[in-house]
């Protein structure tokens, strides 16, 4: 339990240098629950009961910058216009709460918001389907605003493998090496949560900027594929980039990946997917739960990744990246978007300082934008846009 007085140094901090959150799925939230009707969430009052976001509950929780995420489905047979819909979405929120949320294309646009009094508002796009193996589409996105891209989500793409699937390319093929090289032209940060470790050594290997996990934490800690091996965390200090660490319990805490696994196992063995949330396999979940009730992870428990990773890779590569409203289940202390200064209260505690939560919160986040940024202006002074294609490099 954290000090009534640690809470107040976090609070005090938090004024000074917020938080940049690297990763929040409230568009698609609002996709899925109102069909992107802003008036039927509106985010200026409480949404407790819906959704973990607001823009009280921001407030309260110190955020100062958010990348907002623009993801879609892997499945989805149209994901070009449905990520244009979430983006979209992104900027009918900024122009709906102008008072609120300010448009932030560069760390300059981070800083100009903070010093302003609103919250920095980015986008970031979830998954390499959303560019449908087009450079061009890449860039129009680029030209849109979004400033990064997860290379894969839960599923491989034609040129990356993913966390979470078989093996194909193992890791990037020469196409996925020219879409990392592409980004770092246009001053897109590279995002490797979600991709599979090949994929995350052959990206660093083919990049010239700094790289992000925007939602990711220590695999030495939790074993989830996730997660990042430690030889990865090891050498963001050479490349510059930063590992913004997630609380989604299934990926921080390993008895909760344990559950999951064997929760899943319960659903096959009933003859149903794992993720079937129809009548029938809520009913076979929930008597599961009932006998094996779900673990439940902490802000402890996220410290304790922030400690590990603090060590592996230095206080000048670590970050913090929520996934509010893209996960059903919270850390107790961490249960929305105002959660934040309880896990500032919990570092100051196990000794962190403030200089080095200064680093955590804000000051990395903006750091590695603008390198990318500088990047991007001597390489497009070098060289033109690629007009590769897939079938030119990987055919």
């Amino acid at each position: 339990m954290t000090s009534p007085d640690s809470l107040d140094q976090a609070r005090a901090l938090l004024r000074e240098f917020p938080v940049v959150d690297g990763h929040n799925d409230l568009p698609w939230a609002l996709r899925e629950q109102v069909a992107y009707d802003l008036a039927a969430r509106d985010i200026a009052g409480d949404q407790g009961t819906h959704l973990h976001t607001d823009l009280p509950r921001l407030r309260e929780g110190g955020v100062g910058a958010q990348y907002w995420s623009v993801y879609v489905r892997s499945d989805l047979p149209d994901a070009v216009p449905a990520t244009l819909e979430q983006i979209d979405c992104v900027t009918r929120l900024i122009e709906r709460y102008p008072a609120e949320l300010a448009p932030a294309l560069t760390a300059a646009d981070m800083e100009a918001a903070r010093a302003s009094g609103r919250i920095a508002s980015l986008m970031g796009a979830e998954g390499g389907h959303s560019i449908a193996n087009s450079l061009g589409t890449l860039r129009g996105l680029y030209a849109l605003g979004v400033r990064y891209m997860t290379l894969t989500h839960n599923d491989n793409v034609d040129w990356a493998d993913s966390a979470t699937d078989e093996p194909k390319a193992g890791g990037l093929t020469a196409f996925g090496r020219e879409v990392v090289r592409e980004m770092n032209r246009l001053g897109m940060l590279v995002d490797l949560s979600h991709v599979a470790a090949t994929t995350m050594r052959d990206a660093l290997d083919a990049t010239s900027a700094p790289v992000i996990f925007s939602h990711s934490s220590a695999r030495a800690v939790c074993d989830h594929p996730r997660n990042i091996p430690d030889d990865v965390l090891e050498r963001l200090s050479g490349n510059g980039g930063m590992a913004m660490v997630t609380f989604v319990p299934k990926f921080v805490l390993q008895a909760a990946v344990d559950w999951t696994s064997a929760a899943d196992d319960n659903m096959r063995a009933h003859g149903l997917h794992h993720l079937d949330t129809s009548e029938a396999g809520m009913k076979v979940h929930r008597e599961f739960e009932a006998r094996h009730p779900r673990p439940v992870a902490t802000v402890s428990t996220v410290a304790d990744h922030l400690d590990h990773m603090r060590e592996v890779a230095g206080i000048d590569h670590l970050g913090i990246g929520g996934d509010y409203d893209g996960t059903a289940f919270t850390p107790d202390g961490l249960s929305d978007v105002s959660g934040y200064p309880n896990l500032i209260a919990e570092l100051l505690d196990r000794g962190w300082s403030k200089p080095d939560l200064a680093k955590l919160t804000w000051q990395n986040a903006v750091r590695v934008l603008g390198a990318a940024e500088d990047v991007a202006r001597e390489q497009r002074a070098a060289r033109p846009a690629s007009t590769a294609t897939i079938d030119s490099l990987d055919g």
